[in-house]
């Protein structure tokens, strides 16, 4: 007789959660491929086509045989020069070039965070920060960052809930999901804080380039530049330069921090692919207009969605000030019939615009903030009208 395996999945794996704004993209994708005019505001990925002058550089890329080969585990020489360039006051040597910003979260995870240890996160978070912190076997201290405070969190919260575990912060500014930027004073304080306290700063700086109505995303380690023994600073080309599929991120930091991280890729996947390489090295060397041709689209249309948004009553929608996601409040939608049903959370109500509008949108509860709805503005202005049109007339 055949013995059946202790178990089947480890419970390491089991306890982790798939990305809730990828299964709602994967959903409205299907309805799509079934023939239904679904409108998703779910995924965070621009609907630009990679410039053309990044597209070239690969094209090129892969008539020259060394990009046929394996290369260095932490990423092109060139690259993580340009990066270091990038970043400021960095060498070479404390870059490491990642598939993806994801694996980057998971890296900067796995080389500070012991079983036991605490990591501060800001609520509303990206889903994929409390999975990194529990992989790596730490424990996620949620700090709320208050619909009154623009969705920020502030020093105080910070304190009040740290503990001799306390060891990092996750911080991200410009925010996903909420559209949030710190102000310079605010990043400050928070970077000084940490500093005060021994604190590991995992900031992910993404969304740096999308920033509007003159505001800047100061990235922390330029408010306070002592930080950068404990910090270790997260970015990509995913969302700058529409290269989403690209699978370009790094992970800078201080040279034993990385060299760890280096070892994990190096048994995980080792060096990304030298093609895509190529053209994320020409994504931050070369011409920069398209960069700005999209940030002018997607401020028109961060325009249009608040302005589109605010006439559905019972929605409450702060501006967002960066990156391309706009998180409105709609617990005076809730409780109210809505085509027959009677949504009692953000995410019946979520369910209901798919299956009645056809407009896909994520919940609250995957962002750990129940009562709210992230919307994508990183869609054509045509299908940012149809889609909230759809949601007017099915709440009016």
């Amino acid at each position: 007789m055949n013995k059946e395996p202790l178990h089947r999945v480890s419970a390491r794996l089991a306890a982790i959660a798939p990305s809730a704004t990828l299964a709602v993209d994967a959903k409205a994708k299907a309805l799509k491929a079934e023939g239904k005019p679904v409108i998703g505001f779910a995924a965070g990925e621009p609907d630009f086509p990679t410039p053309r002058n990044i597209v070239d550089a690969a094209l090129q890329a892969t008539e020259d045989p060394a990009n046929y080969r394996y290369s260095p585990t932490p990423g092109l020489l060139p690259l993580r020069q340009a990066i270091a360039e990038r970043t400021g006051g960095v060498d070479a040597s404390q870059v490491l070039v990642t598939n993806g910003g994801k694996q980057a979260v998971f890296q900067a995870c796995a080389a500070v965070v012991n079983p036991g240890d605490e990591v501060l996160l800001p609520s509303p978070y990206w889903t994929t920060y409390p999975e990194t912190i529990q992989l790596a076997g730490g424990t996620t201290v949620p700090v709320e960052g208050r619909f009154d405070n623009g969705y920020k969190v502030t020093v105080d919260q910070l304190e009040a809930v740290r503990t001799e575990r306390t060891i990092a912060l996750i911080f991200c500014s410009p925010s996903n999901p909420t559209g949030s930027v710190y102000t310079l004073e605010e990043t400050r304080a928070i970077g000084s804080w940490a500093l005060e306290h021994g604190i590991w700063v995992i900031t992910d700086e993404i969304y740096e380039a999308l920033v509007y109505d003159d505001q800047q995303a100061t990235p922390i380690l330029e408010a306070v530049p002592e930080l950068a023994n404990q910090t270790i600073v997260l970015n990509g080309v995913a969302k700058t330069y529409a290269m989403t599929g690209w699978r370009v991120g790094w992970m800078v930091g201080p040279t034993d921090i990385i060299k760890a991280a280096t070892s994990l890729q190096s048994h995980s996947t080792s060096n990304v692919n030298n093609i895509a390489q190529r053209a994320a090295l020409e994504a931050l060397t070369g011409p920069q207009n398209a960069v700005v041709d999209m940030r002018e689209a997607f401020d028109r249309r961060r325009k249009l969605i608040v302005d589109m948004l605010r006439q559905i009553p019972g929605f409450e929608v702060p501006v967002p000030e960066g990156a391309f996601y706009v998180f409105p409040r709609i617990t005076g939608v809730l409780g109210r019939e809505i085509g027959g049903v009677v949504p009692r959370t953000s995410a019946e109500l979520a369910e209901i615009f798919l299956d009645q509008a056809l407009v896909a949108v994520v919940p609250g509860e995957a962002f750990g903030t129940p009562g709210y709805l992230r919307l994508s503005y990183a869609l054509s202005d045509e299908d940012i009208v149809e889609g909230l049109t759809r949601l007017q007339n099915l709440l009016s």
